[in-house]
């Protein structure tokens, strides 16, 4: 099974830009659907974005779409999160995660999950 890892969180000023990578440990990520959600604390996980395995298909939060961007590189093994005009209220632990069932945007949809990496915007 693969083992979604997360890598590319830290601390920013408002305004500015992250991207996040994940990369599939111990299968390729290529039949896989992706997946980004975030969690603040003391709030439930949020849907960001997934993608399907093709990159053909995107869907995004309305609140965030035209600020986050989902990308994949199949030969690379790697989703990316391109994170730009960063708020604080964006502060959150982001977790990527895969699946083979349909694409979906709720968290259930999801099988593999990874250990999550954290964004700080400050303000």
């Amino acid at each position: 099974q693969v083992q979604p890892v997360e890598s590319g969180g830290g601390l920013v000023q408002a305004g500015g830009s992250l991207r996040l990578s994940c990369v599939a440990s111990g299968r390729t990520f290529n039949s896989y659907h992706v997946g980004w959600f975030r969690q603040a604390p003391g709030k439930e996980r949020e849907f960001v974005a997934a993608i399907h395995w093709s990159g053909g298909i995107t869907y995004y939060s309305d609140s965030l779409k035209g600020r986050f961007t989902i990308s994949r590189d199949n030969a690379k093994n790697t989703v990316y999160l391109q994170m730009n005009s960063l708020k604080p209220e964006d502060t959150a632990v982001y977790y990527c995660a895969a699946t083979t069932r349909l694409l979906s945007t709720g968290a259930l949809g999801f099988d593999y999950w990874g250990q999550g990496t954290q964004v700080t915007v400050s303000s």
